[in-house]
């Protein structure tokens, strides 16, 4: 196993050089992205000789809004919540907090930064990230407990920075409709990890409207493709889908719950797009999984943890039942 590996999910072709065959041979279950993908209706047309037109990004935005239950003045498109995370480290000009485990680019997005409970106070004026749905156990904290502590971090004159990646889950829980110009709070939300298109790097950032400002002059005129404004604004008002999916989603996690319990590991968390396993042997498991050429993510920092996304199809859940049984 590479660095590389421990790193990110995805790396299918590197995978594929460790331990055989073709990147299209492996069933790739590293991420923690929508394996049914939403599909762009046929006669949506991208104009790709023309510049980003500004109204189409203010309709892509005002779509995330509504989705979203967040005011548009609010809603700011980026290129990548990812992106997004590091440019406001710089506006902020705030060491940094994060929580363990949690998303490696929440620490390294804040030149000092260091690990922080959820709820425990803060030590003065500092920016606290949070993900909610929290990556990679899973784990889900209510909407009242997260503005409970961005009260605290607020009185301190903190910022607290919530990134709801998997929130389209569980829209009950997300915070968005709560940042208001009075509030030190800012929500990042992903596209790609729901809707199953991650390489179209479209995210958002619900933040005060005098945030927004500043944030708009960093990334510029045209910080989207015109592809990214037509895609997510045809996706995001594709309610049909959206309904379905949140249904569908669940029944698939349940299905990779059974399988794992059969083979005696015990899945955590509660987002639909992935299972997290605590207390094994991730270096054995994760080789045994790459010699059935299928990619799990594992963690350099928690080597007893692994991460798994959760397949699409029955014939994709039968290739892991028979890889776990092999031993």
């Amino acid at each position: 196993m590479t660095p590389d590996l421990l790193h990110h999910g995805g790396r299918l072709a590197e995978a594929a050089r460790l331990y055989g065959g073709e990147p299209a041979q492996w069933l790739d279950l590293s991420t923690g992205l929508n394996p049914a993908p939403w599909s762009p209706p046929q006669d949506l047309h991208v104009d790709w000789h023309a510049l980003p037109d500004p109204e189409a990004l203010s309709a892509l935005e005002h779509a995330a809004a509504h989705h979203f239950g967040a005011d548009p003045r609010h809603v700011c498109a980026v290129p990548g919540s990812e992106t997004a995370l590091r440019l406001l480290a710089d506006m902020l000009a705030l060491p940094g907090r994060a929580l363990v485990p949690a998303y490696r680019t929440h620490a390294e997005g804040f030149a000092r930064s260091r690990t922080i409970a959820f709820a425990a106070p803060t030590e003065g004026a500092e920016a606290v990230v949070l993900a909610n749905p929290n990556n990679p156990d899973g784990l889900l904290r209510g909407c009242e407990a997260v503005i409970n502590w961005h009260d605290m971090i607020a009185a301190e004159g903190g910022w607290l920075i919530v990134d709801e990646a998997f929130a389209d889950c569980h829209p009950q829980t997300s915070v968005a409709a709560h940042v208001a110009e009075g509030r030190r709070l800012i929500v990042l939300r992903s596209f790609g990890k729901f809707f199953g298109l991650a390489g179209l790097r479209l995210g958002f950032v619900i933040a005060p409207p005098y945030l927004l400002r500043r944030l708009r002059a960093l990334i510029g005129s045209w910080p989207l493709h015109t592809a990214a404004l037509e895609l997510g604004r045809a996706a995001y008002t594709d309610t049909a889908w959206i309904e379905r999916t949140r249904a569908e989603l669940p029944l698939r996690a349940a299905a990779l719950d059974a399988v794992l319990q059969r083979h005696g590991l015990a899945p955590q968390g509660v987002c639909s797009l992935f299972r997290y396993l605590s207390g094994v042997d991730a270096a054995k498991l994760f080789e045994r999984l790459a010699g059935a050429r299928i990619l799990t993510r594992p963690f350099a920092q928690r080597p007893d943890t692994l991460r798994l996304g959760v397949p699409a199809a029955p014939a994709a859940l039968e290739r892991l039942d028979r890889a776990l049984a092999h031993d």
